[in-house]
């Protein structure tokens, strides 16, 4: 009797010894997505969710834990409007008591959100605002990014069309994107030369002035002539092609968009530009796995911000992962600084001066595939982070 009951004041011993350990390892880690839900960015915003939630399953082998800790995702929508984003943010932090933020879709709505990550010492990873200026001149130390930005769209389409006696005429939205994108892709060109540039409300849906302009700057120059638009959202410039361009010898280049906005691509076959992502041009383990879950959870494939919304998902566990489930912003900032992880498109490395996840991107020719809807990106060459001397135009 003796023996038996020491054994068991030896098991309830042993139990309550891990008890701490059981406590200590309970808790969540809070993630707040503020993104375009609604708005003219709905579509790139409805992507960007399903590739984060994504991001977390595959990164967490489904478990949706770290170090012990679970992940909760608290999502917001921004609408679009700047005002409406600065103020989803501080309640994300301060109401929700999220520890990290991601997102957003717009660019301007980025921007308003950058001072907020810095009053309230909390890292904000952008995905997939564009615009230089968010890892450039407006940027703070809480700011990490897995979106490309401005200067690496820039410098990729450069690659497909910057030829001595080119001529080109940019076609643009009239706010931080377009501008911002404009900006990096005349850094970029070393031989061909801009010759108008054309802003535009970012709802326009009759491009015919516009698309006049351009060609009356366009129509008298020697040479290959191209008009090269920087454009997301709604309303499609490519209709501007339909202006009898061939008459002046005038083409159109674009980079990459998601699936539904290259269908206007189709008629386009042999443009060439640089794409971001298409779900069938990277080869590795990561993008297989996106590509053979998303077709059996949505019968159809990934798009192009849903592979960023992965990206951005991985990137927060991995950096979870390396400070053990700590999300203090130091500790976080220590762990991501110069990080490698995988995405879809293969490597990412968040450079340590800037935050900017530095990544390949795609020289593309579009093909007329009937097997599609859409103009399908042909891979011409992947064109690798170290090829792209990005700019830092940060003042740290």
């Amino acid at each position: 009797m003796q023996r038996r009951s020491m054994f068991s004041l030896a098991l309830v011993a042993a139990t309550l010894a891990t008890l701490p350990l059981r406590v200590q390892a309970t808790g969540e880690i809070r993630i707040a997505q503020v993104h375009s839900l609604t708005g003219p960015l709905e579509a790139y915003g409805k992507q960007s969710s399903v590739g984060f939630r994504m991001g977390l399953q595959y990164a967490t082998g489904g478990t949706m834990m770290v170090a012990g800790k679970k992940l909760v995702v608290i999502e917001k929508d921004d609408q679009g409007k700047p005002d409406l984003g600065k103020n989803l943010l501080a309640a994300a932090y301060a109401d929700d008591k999220a520890d990290i933020a991601v997102g957003p879709t717009s660019s301007a709505v980025a921007l308003a959100m950058l001072q907020v990550a810095e009053d309230y010492k909390k890292i904000l990873l952008v995905e997939p605002a564009v615009a230089d200026s968010i890892t450039g001149e407006k940027w703070n130390k809480y700011i990490f990014r897995t979106g490309r930005n401005s200067s690496q769209d820039a410098i990729s389409n450069a690659v497909a069309l910057d030829k001595a006696g080119v001529s080109i005429a940019t076609l643009a939205q009239d706010y931080a994107f377009g501008r911002d994108g404009v900006k990096a892709f005349k850094g970029a060109l070393k031989n061909a030369k801009i010759v108008h540039e054309e802003y535009l409300p970012t709802n326009t849906t009759d491009f015919t002035a516009a698309g006049q302009r351009v060609i009356d700057a366009l129509k008298g120059k020697p040479g290959r002539k191209i008009i090269y638009f920087v454009w997301a959202g709604g309303g499609n410039p490519l209709k501007i092609a339909d202006m009898d361009l061939k008459r002046y010898g005038i083409e159109i280049a674009a980079g990459g968009n998601i699936l539904p906005a290259m269908v206007a691509y189709k008629p386009y076959a042999g443009m060439e530009g640089a794409t971001y992502y298409y779900f069938g041009i990277p080869k590795n383990p990561v993008n297989e796995w996106l590509v053979s879950n998303h077709y059996k959870q949505f019968k159809s494939p990934p798009d192009f911000f849903t592979a960023g919304g992965m990206s951005a998902g991985i990137a927060i566990v991995e950096a979870l992962k390396k400070t053990s489930g700590d999300a203090s912003a130091n500790k976080l900032i220590a762990a991501m600084e110069g990080m490698s992880f995988e995405t879809p498109k293969g490597k990412m490395t968040f450079r340590k001066e800037d935050h900017q996840a530095m990544q390949s991107m795609y020289h593309t020719r579009i093909k007329d595939d009937p097997a599609f809807a859409w103009g399908v990106p042909e891979l011409v060459r992947e064109i690798k982070a170290e090829e792209m001397a990005v700019p830092i135009r940060n003042k740290r």
